[in-house]
């Protein structure tokens, strides 16, 4: 079976979803015969590098009040917390992640996208550095294992991996994504936002039980 997970390391619903996928896809009984996709999503195409802060950024994009966003981001770290993630509320900045979608894509080349997401994660929502600073963009691609001068080769070159994002959105439009996390299982059903683990357990099972015989 497999699943296709859309995301944006921009988003904290999928920083918790993918843990409560990965925790869920643990208690799956038939999980060394599930293949996992992780497929590219921005939120905010237009935005530019990261030099606004967060909390004033998406309040202005979605028309909410100050105070209305600092709930949200609240809500977001107790349920990060909550399944063992760390969270920063203040002094995260806001900005386009179209360059680390591509050396995601990159990494996928070398078996090591899902180092390079959780880290790219890590640094966004749990760290005192910004996943938007091309050389943190350097350090985590090094610190998944990739080598350092392939990476500021792709970085260097606007081109390089810019197809491979391009098509995940395509796709995800295609499938009918408004929004993100989204998982798509199997080509066959669909499962949005953060949920729990339990939720995604139960629908991989339905999945499963689903398939088309041999």
């Amino acid at each position: 079976m497999r699943v296709e997970i859309w995301t944006d390391i921009a988003c904290p619903w999928c920083y918790v979803g993918r843990a409560g996928f990965d925790r869920g896809l643990a208690a799956f009984a038939h999980r060394d015969q599930v293949e996992v996709v992780h497929r590219s999503y921005e939120l905010n195409p237009k935005a530019e590098q990261g030099t606004v802060p967060i909390i004033e950024a998406v309040a202005a994009q979605y028309g909410r009040t100050r105070e209305q966003q600092v709930a949200r981001e609240e809500q977001a770290a107790a349920m990060a917390r909550s399944v063992g993630l760390g969270y920063r509320i203040g002094g995260r900045v806001f900005g386009n992640t179209f360059d680390v979608h591509r050396l995601l894509h990159f990494a996928k080349t070398r078996g090591l996208q899902t180092e390079l997401m959780d880290l790219a994660f890590q640094v966004n929502f749990a760290d005192e550095r910004s996943v938007y600073d091309r050389e943190t963009q350097v350090a985590i691609a090094v610190d998944a294992g990739l080598d350092e001068a392939a990476v500021r080769e792709v970085l260097d070159d606007p081109r390089a991996f810019a197809e491979e994002v391009r098509a995940d959105e395509r796709l995800a439009t295609e499938l009918g994504a408004g929004g993100v996390p989204f998982f798509v299982l199997d080509r066959r059903y669909g499962v949005s936002g953060g949920q729990s683990a339990e939720m995604f357990t139960k629908a991989l099972e339905q999945a499963w039980a689903d398939r088309p015989a041999a």
